[in-house]
């Protein structure tokens, strides 16, 4: 603990009471190794944990918030909390195991309340029946004529109490009045002082009920105007974003149709621009009025220049020989290696089983996506209940298996000698997931909680792969991947997504892992943002926008990927990817340039120097290459990929229906595969029982952990069947890493502990 937090108080302001959301006070929080546990103000209230340097700053600069709703909380020793959410962290200290005590308390049933209120809001794609605005708007118009009925009944009993006490006392004074015994008398006087506390008593009560019903009218009214600008204002909305819809598409029109906007400027052959970085935590899709395809193209930060014959001999001789000059390599060529230093050399296994090469044709159903999405403005994807229309015949863990189409890159990373070439290799895979979606506009199936799938191409390729649906809210998936050619891979991928009326932001948030068995190189990556573009009205299009910075934590090389968002007004080539391989000093080596749609090329800098002034008058830096070689060539699509949701090879396969999977996996769920077949009907049928299937269980959940609550006992909840929680060592990080068990499992044919979820 720093020497600034010595001695300090870090006492709560109070605990958190029944009702209440606000809880503050002092803790520790991790700052760096450099400063260690700084002193920071912390402010839990309405299932948001903020935090501040002063409480002074409450009122203008909050320093980070984190949602309970999505975080998991753990509890590492006497005085500590971790926090995690997504790709954030928070390592937090209390004072003293008493205190640390309150915070896990009352952060455990903020959360509890965050999610509850979360899930009553709306649930996962189907988990609510679909509600119109009106059917809102009579529901809470239902609801305050109730309250105002309430309220009238309880003005009449108001009256009551007052009449009938006033009835009671005149009876008990004429009563004692009488002339009786003197035992008699003083039994009656003692029902006359109870009387007397009974109306005294009767009294604050009409006050507080009189109260009570003049807050509650005001309050009445105040409701029905805020409903009825609220309902105003989202007709006015609909106004608006329908009118903009019509202008864009009109304006794309126009676009199209003038010849001199439409035709791309070639650029020179022998320089190619680059993008200025972003800084480190800044995501494109923050800003929710950014429109991409309207964005001007960035000032360039460097440029590329390919150096001659006599330059490259020249050059050869020098520190930075180590990539041979030439004609651009094809990756497909057996006999040419990307890198010298690359070994290629091993009996590649052949494939044993014959895949399918194609799928039933994708039945030709229309249908308003408008109608349904404009209910859903400011939610998250996963939770607009839609029908299968929507959706392709693949689950969101397929989805996410297909980044495995392009492994053969990681099978030549691991027999480099070179850890820059091994970048340059592990850059192009990472772009080269991104390939499959520039067609694939179709929304995957929503993964059940506790549903798995697995990829067994240990025969075919060397590896094997296993995704499990971990968490429910947030809708969260964790992947692992063991070669037997040298390599693991996992991730743990949470979806936010947002539809914001034009477009649909899907923002994938965790880190992706990668490691060599033979080196110990260990990559860590995150994905970029992507955009479908067109709900309203045009065709539907994806792109891809942000940066990725890919880092080997053993040599603390970097890789800096740049993924242009497309621009009308560009010059450069649409779905542009620059990149700029530096090592631990921060020098750079390689040159990256392509499309996340087609290929991605690398060059080797023999020289660099500092160039003009750039319009912002920052100074360029130019860089001299080799002629680049090829990395990355996508596959070309199967004949009829139209008519087959534009499926790659790999996808084809990925439903493929096989022997002995676990009880769980993608391929046997029913509404996916009745919606493969074409009966869409069925499947939309299907669809529903399975989601209340689920329901009925998440209830199940919820009152069990309301019981243990009520007898003082910990619920453990969900826990996943291959996956468990662990804190990485590199990124500090909390999240699902595979334990085992799977493939042995599958081995014995032993699924006797899974659970039945189709």
């Amino acid at each position: 603990m720093s020497d600034q937090g010595k001695g300090s108080a870090s006492t709560p302001t109070g605990a958190l009471a029944p009702g209440s959301d606000t809880y503050k006070g002092w803790l520790f929080k991790w700052t760096n190794y450099l400063k260690g546990y700084q002193r920071r103000w912390f402010v839990l209230s309405n299932g948001l944990l903020s935090y501040y340097r002063t409480q002074a700053e409450m009122a203008h600069t909050c320093r980070g918030t984190i949602n309970l709703a999505t975080a998991h909380i753990d509890t590492e020793d006497a005085c500590n909390i971790v926090l995690s959410s997504g790709g954030r962290t928070y390592h937090l200290k209390a004072s003293t195991e008493v205190e640390r005590q309150r915070w896990v308390t009352a952060l455990e049933l903020a959360k509890a309340k965050a999610i509850r209120m979360m899930n009553d809001q709306s649930d996962d794609s189907g988990d609510e029946e679909p509600t119109t605005q009106s059917d809102r708007s009579e529901g809470i118009q239902g609801t305050l004529k109730t309250l105002i009925s309430k309220l009238d009944d309880l003005g009449t009993c108001n009256d009551l109490i007052a009449k009938h006490g006033a009835a009671l006392q005149r009876s008990l004074s004429e009563l004692e009045a009488l002339r009786v015994p003197v035992e008699g008398g003083e039994k009656v006087k003692g029902v006359n002082e109870r009387a007397t506390l009974f109306r005294i008593t009767s009294n604050a009560m009409i006050n507080a009920c009189r109260d009570f019903l003049d807050l509650a009218e005001t309050h009445s009214r105040r409701w029905q105007r805020a409903l009825q600008y609220e309902r105003e204002q989202r007709i006015h909305l609909e106004e608006t974003i329908e009118q903009l819809a019509k202008q864009h598409n009109s304006l794309e029109r126009a676009w199209r149709e003038a010849p001199t906007l439409s035709a791309n400027t070639p650029s020179a052959p022998t320089t190619e621009k680059g993008s200025e970085r972003l800084q480190k935590g800044e995501a494109s899709d923050e800003d929710e009025d950014t429109e991409y395809f309207d964005a001007m193209e960035d000032s360039p930060a460097f440029i590329t220049v390919t150096a001659t014959e006599n330059t490259q001999h020249r050059h050869s001789q020098s520190n930075l020989s180590g990539a041979s000059g030439g004609q651009t390599n094809d990756w497909n060529q057996e006999n040419v290696s990307v890198y010298p230093s690359c070994n290629d050399s091993g009996k590649e296994l052949q494939p044993l089983r014959r895949r399918r090469s194609h799928i039933p044709d994708k039945p030709n159903y229309s249908l308003n996506l408008w109608s349904i999405m404009k209910n859903c403005i400011g939610k998250e994807l996963s939770k607009i209940p839609m029908p299968v229309n929507f959706n392709e015949p693949l689950s969101m863990l397929q989805r996410l298996t297909e980044d495995l189409e392009y492994h053969e890159l990681l099978d030549k990373a691991a027999r480099c000698e070179s850890s820059l070439e091994q970048l340059c290799l592990v850059a192009a895979f990472s772009v080269s997931s991104y390939s499959t979606t520039v067609h694939r506009t179709a929304k995957p199936f929503n993964p059940l909680l506790g549903e798995t799938y697995e990829l067994d191409r240990l025969e075919d390729f060397g590896y094997r792969s296993l995704c499990e649906q971990v968490s429910h809210h947030p809708p969260a998936a964790s992947h692992h991947v063991i070669s037997q050619r040298g390599w693991t891979l996992w991730q743990e991928i949470t979806i936010a997504s947002k539809f914001r009326g034009k477009y649909l932001s899907i923002m994938p948030l965790g880190a992706i892992h990668l490691q060599f068995h033979s080196s110990g190189n260990h990559y860590v990556w995150r994905k970029v943002t992507s955009t479908v573009h067109n709900i309203i009205v045009g065709k539907l299009w994806i792109d891809q926008s942000g940066d990725i910075e890919i880092v080997n934590h053993r040599t603390k090389e970097t890789c800096h990927l740049k993924f242009s968002p497309y621009s009308y007004f560009s010059r450069d080539v649409p779905r542009k990817v620059t990149g700029v391989v530096s090592d631990s000093g921060g020098q750079a080596h390689y040159i990256l340039s392509g499309t996340w749609d087609d290929k991605i090329e690398s060059s080797k800098i023999v020289q660099s120097s500092k160039g003009g002034s750039g319009s912002e008058g920052k100074q360029k830096t130019v860089y001299q290459t080799l002629s680049p070689k090829l990395l990355w060539k996508k596959y070309p699509l199967p004949d009829n990929a139209e008519n087959m949701y534009f499926f790659s090879a790999l996808a084809l396969t990925l439903n493929e229906p096989e022997d002995g999977v676990g009880l769980t996996d993608s391929r046997l769920r029913p509404d996916q595969r009745l919606m493969e077949a074409g009966r869409w009907d069925e499947a939309n049928s299907e669809k529903q029982r399975l989601e209340e299937k689920q329901r009925a269980v998440r209830r199940r959940r919820e009152a069990e952990a309301t019981d243990a609550l009520d007898d003082g006992r910990e619920y453990e909840g969900f826990q996943p069947q291959w996956f468990h929680k662990r804190t990485n060592a590199i990124t500090g990080e909390t999240n699902f890493v595979y334990k085992g068990g799977y493939w042995e499992a599958k081995d014995s044919q032993d699924w006797s502990m899974c659970t039945e979820i189709f």
